[in-house]
């Protein structure tokens, strides 16, 4: 695939709701033992929504239409966690302003829009063992693969490889917001489940455009 154009936006955001189904009890399992245990139930509802959401969306806009679903999904859950992803979304949308269609660059657009989202909603920064931890590592590799003039798939590909990286990385931080600060002291060497829902969604994206 060397494009996404503006009628295959629901199909996009099916693959990509499709990785919260499958993943929503370990979603739920990681959160129960740092947070409310309900994060995979949260992202389920909020992204297996967007489909339809845009498919109903009168708005003719590619760029207004994604940011418009954000907008939305933070309505239908408007818990922390919903509120970051339907920002970074909404931001993503923001960031493509212009663009007709997802191309190359505009996955490196999209994830940057969505990292910044989260920063903005978030008040959080790198390092902080959050979901910015994966979605800042996928832009950084998406916006040099695109840089480089590497295609589409390649910049998907690049994008996913840096969101694992980043969920990785999380293993040797400590968390510093929410009910996971209280449980600080388990936290080395276990993944942040944010960060996982975070690749969960460039993992959806990539499977869309790349096929599995």
């Amino acid at each position: 695939m060397d494009k996404v154009t503006y009628e295959q936006l629901p199909e996009l955001f099916t693959a990509i709701a499709h990785q919260f189904e499958e993943n929503e009890e370990l979603l739920c399992e990681m959160d129960s033992k740092m947070g409310d245990g309900d994060l995979g139930l949260t992202m389920r509802k909020g992204f297996c929504a967007l489909p339809e959401v845009l498919r109903t969306m009168d708005e003719a806009d590619f760029a207004k239409k994604i940011r418009k679903a954000g907008m939305e999904m933070t309505d239908i859950v408007p818990s922390t966690m919903g509120m970051l992803m339907g920002t970074g979304v909404s931001f993503g949308g923001k960031n493509l302003a212009g663009k007709t269609e997802l191309d190359a660059e505009g996955v490196a657009l999209l994830l940057e829009g969505y990292a910044a989202g989260i920063i903005k909603r978030g008040k959080c920064a790198r390092g902080e063992r959050t979901v910015l931890d994966s979605i800042g590592s996928a832009a950084d590799a998406a916006r040099a693969a695109a840089d480089a003039g590497k295609s589409l798939e390649e910049v998907c590909r690049a994008a996913l490889e840096g969101a694992d990286a980043g969920v990785e990385a999380t293993k040797e931080m400590l968390p510093k917001y929410g009910k996971a600060a209280v449980h600080k002291n388990v936290a080395l060497g276990v993944a942040d489940q944010g960060a996982l829902a975070g690749a969960l969604f460039v993992r959806g994206l990539t499977e869309f455009i790349c096929g599995k």
